[in-house]
């Protein structure tokens, strides 16, 4: 039966190249050309890599190698430097080796066994026993690699990677290193194929659901063989609603499709609301034997794109409120544990966003679970606009892992390509969409288009039109397609600072206010307002949810245009969209009220609001009452005095909501808090917020303090953040305070009972938690 390992812990790094001696006679030469190509150097079996400088007298130690837990980015970890490239997120990258010591379980003889990457930042070659195995071209995609025959039964077997991240993928930070899972599984030599099962289906009654399954099975013997399948549709508590069964035949070393169905009756259905999961439960037999499993998830729901009317889903309409992001965390790099990929999709949902686009490539396999859970509506994206054998086992590889999840409604080919206006374009569109034909039936594709999109050339190719920014060109566009409808594919990039609350300077802050950048990139209200003003338009994906790494103008550190900020801190951006896309009334004040020196100066007040009317207070006295267009907010320029300034929303002349800002006084304590759920596994990381407070207990905005952690062990602090125009490394455990809050990542040890975080400023004294 399947034997599936994470293979995370205990993985050997070394930093930069190891100089490996070239041989000038032929003995060594012959030697290293079989099999076997590595007899010397890090890829060599017998290469000493012990980093333990506590082993016997005498030993022999390798230097500069390290222990580390994967997921890993190492490009991340360090100081930033000016003079690196500012796309890239002014960081070295640096060539680098990983080294894996283990050993097969018993009962693995004759087994088929594979080694699955998820995800290598990088160019990268990988060795098993010395042995070359693979070489992979891409950040982004998962490959995996049958070992089987080069394994070692009755010794331990060494796995040796090198990652090489010289050449870019995007304008954007590209990471280093191997920052997603390493799986190893065991089978038997017939196994089921990775993602093997394919379950599409159709409504075919009222509350009928017809479901064709296609499932492949690899055949490994040195015969042909007879199998057979069951598939059980199971709901969320385990009951089974349906069961498919199928049978086939394999010749030896060869894969096969088998086809068969089930009808699921009255099932829940499927929706941003109510994200309703069913689990597919395939059984595989030969000659009458259970021999190995698989799990899947489906949800049902019907998509329908009806021209001049919208998108429906099992047919409500439904307007895509979504989100472009990287996959990044601003202190781990690419590396992002699955509670944190969690934690993040999270907040997007507390904004109201039922929609996000993989922007640009495959990402993190944890993000796309939260998204079929929470309910998200997704335009899943490849990475490269070509048709080389090599882009076409990198679409594979998306197609094949994410065409079951029905928060997948579309795909996209390409973003931004210069070839979409010219007939090479045309082609290679047409061709990337018959090759994601081959692998979903059903879902329809698409690409982002901003090069003059009234002069695009696979327009005629798409089901639906994207369009990147162009607004002004709309309609023209819908006049050339008048049957097809459109969505804004990436929009409103604006750039802002987290409570920055001062005018844009030359070091990097931007005001935290939405604006018109040009008639191009319009700012996010401008562009809802456009959107909701045509029923041919059915979402947007905003850039973007999160700021990234990379895309930056030195001193900052990172894009300016994300909602939250690098350190998942919300913007008020965030509340903008809130007030557009949430249900419940919105009226958030920015900026905080802690202005001293400006006193009897102007400051300007903006409210982001989905109210009618505002009403905006000083020191309990009416400011004004002001009557605000739809999708609109409030703004005053209100002379400040300390105090309280709060706002009153109103719907049909009832006051709805409230926010408040408070003049605070100087920080004089600190405050430790936890912000995600998180489990002592080893993998999952504790996000804890450090504030300021004042003599009242009151949170201290702009606080500015000087703070250093520490944990109790086996617990690490991973890194911590807080100015995204702070140049210093982020695996430090001290940082100055940016806007009265710093994030701290601690990984605790597996199984470990109790986290106690200390911190400690030399102002506010010392604060501590425990969990």
């Amino acid at each position: 039966m399947r034997n599936e390992i994470l293979l995370n812990n205990n993985w050997l790094f070394h930093r930069g190249d190891i100089e490996a001696h070239r041989p000038v006679t032929k003995a060594p030469v012959y030697s290293q050309s079989k099999t076997e190509r590595k007899l010397a150097g890090p890829a060599a079996y017998n290469y000493l890599d012990n980093p333990d400088p506590g082993g016997a007298v005498g030993e022999l130690k390798s230097e500069g190698w390290v222990e580390v837990t994967i997921p890993h980015d190492y490009v991340v970890q360090q100081d930033l430097q000016e003079n690196e490239n500012n796309a890239l997120g002014y960081l070295k990258y640096e060539n680098a080796w990983y080294r894996k010591h283990f050993t097969l379980p018993e009962g693995s003889v004759n087994k088929r066994i594979t080694l699955r990457f998820d995800g290598i930042a990088g160019k990268s070659t990988v060795y098993l026993n010395g042995c070359l195995m693979y070489h992979n071209f891409s950040n982004y995609n998962t490959f995996e690699i049958d070992i089987s025959n080069n394994v070692y039964y009755d010794k331990e077997n060494i796995i040796a990677v090198y990652t090489v991240p010289d050449e870019w993928e995007g304008w954007w930070y590209q990471g280093g290193g191997i920052y997603r899972n390493v799986h190893l599984t065991i089978t038997d030599p017939v196994a089921i194929d990775l993602w093997g099962v394919y379950a599409p289906y159709k409504k075919i009654g009222e509350n009928s659901w017809k479901i064709n399954f296609e499932t492949t099975v690899v055949n490994d013997e040195y015969e042909d063989v007879n199998i057979s399948l069951k598939s059980f549709v199971l709901d969320k508590d385990g009951n089974c609603v349906a069961t498919a069964e199928g049978s086939g035949s394999i010749i030896q070393r060869e894969k096969a499709t088998i086809e068969y169905g089930c009808v699921v009756e009255n099932p829940l259905l499927w929706d941003c609301e109510s994200p309703n999961l069913y689990t597919i439960k395939t059984l595989l037999f030969k000659d009458g034997e259970e021999i190995d499993y698989n799990f899947t998830r489906i949800g049902f729901r019907t998509v329908e794109f009806i021209a001049n009317k919208g998108m429906f889903i099992n047919g409500k309409k439904e307007f895509i409120k979504g989100l472009c992001a990287h996959q990044d965390f601003g202190i781990t790099g690419l590396a992002v544990p699955e509670n944190v990929a969690k934690y993040k999709v999270s907040l997007y949902k507390k904004m109201g966003a039922n929609g996000y686009r993989t922007s640009h490539y495959q990402q993190t396999e944890a993000y796309m679970d939260a998204f079929d859970e929470m309910g998200f509506l997704v335009l899943d994206e490849a990475r490269w606009f070509e048709t080389s054998k090599e882009s076409f086992e990198q679409i594979e590889s998306l197609v094949k892992r994410d065409r079951n999840r029905p928060s997948v409604i579309f795909w996209s080919t390409s973003n931004e390509e210069y070839y979409h206006v010219t007939d090479v374009g045309r082609r290679l569109h047409r061709a990337i969409a018959a090759h994601i034909r081959k692998f979903d039936k059903v879902r329809p594709i698409t690409a982002a288009v901003d090069r003059t999109p009234d002069k695009c050339t696979i327009y005629d190719y798409c089901e639906v039109v994207g369009i990147n920014y162009n607004t002004s060109i709309y309609d023209t566009v819908h006049e050339q397609y008048p049957d097809k409808l459109i969505f804004a594919s990436e929009c409103a990039a604006c750039p802002s600072v987290r409570d920055w609350h001062y005018p844009t300077n030359d070091f990097g802050r931007a005001r935290d206010k939405d604006f018109d950048i040009s008639d191009f990139f319009l700012g996010r209200e401008s562009t809802w307002k456009h959107l909701m003003a045509r029923p041919y338009v059915f979402g947007q994906y905003i850039w973007d949810a999160v700021e990234h790494r990379g895309e930056a103008l030195w001193p900052m550190i990172c894009s300016k245009s994300g909602l939250i900020d690098l350190f998942l801190y919300e913007k008020g951006a965030f509340y903008l969209m809130k007030a557009y896309w949430a249900k419940e009334p919105v009226a958030h004040i920015v900026p905080h009220w802690n202005f001293k020196g400006l006193e009897g100066q102007n400051i300007l007040v903006t409210v982001y609001t989905n109210c009618e009317e505002l009403e905006l207070f000083l020191n309990g006295k009416s400011i004004g009452r002001k009557q605000i267009e739809k999708y609109g907010h409030g703004e005053w320029n209100v002379p400040y005095e300390a105090g309280e300034l709060s706002v009153k929303g109103y719907i049909d002349g009832k006051e709805v909501c409230e926010h408040k800002r408070i003049t605070t006084g100087k920080p004089v304590s600190i405050r430790l808090t936890l912000d995600n759920e998180f489990e002592a596994n080893g993998r999952d990381l504790a996000l804890f917020t450090c504030e300021c407070l004042d003599e009242q207990g009151r949170v201290v905005p702009d606080a500015a303090e000087f703070v250093k952690f520490t944990v109790n062990s086996p617990a690490v602090i991973v890194g911590t953040g807080s100015d995204n125009c702070d140049h210093n490394n982020v695996i430090l455990p001290e940082r100055k305070m940016y806007m009265g809050k710093i994030r701290i990542a601690v990984r605790p040890a597996k199984d470990q009972e109790k986290v106690e975080l200390t911190a400690m400023s030399e102002n506010c004294g010392l604060a501590r938690i425990t969990v």
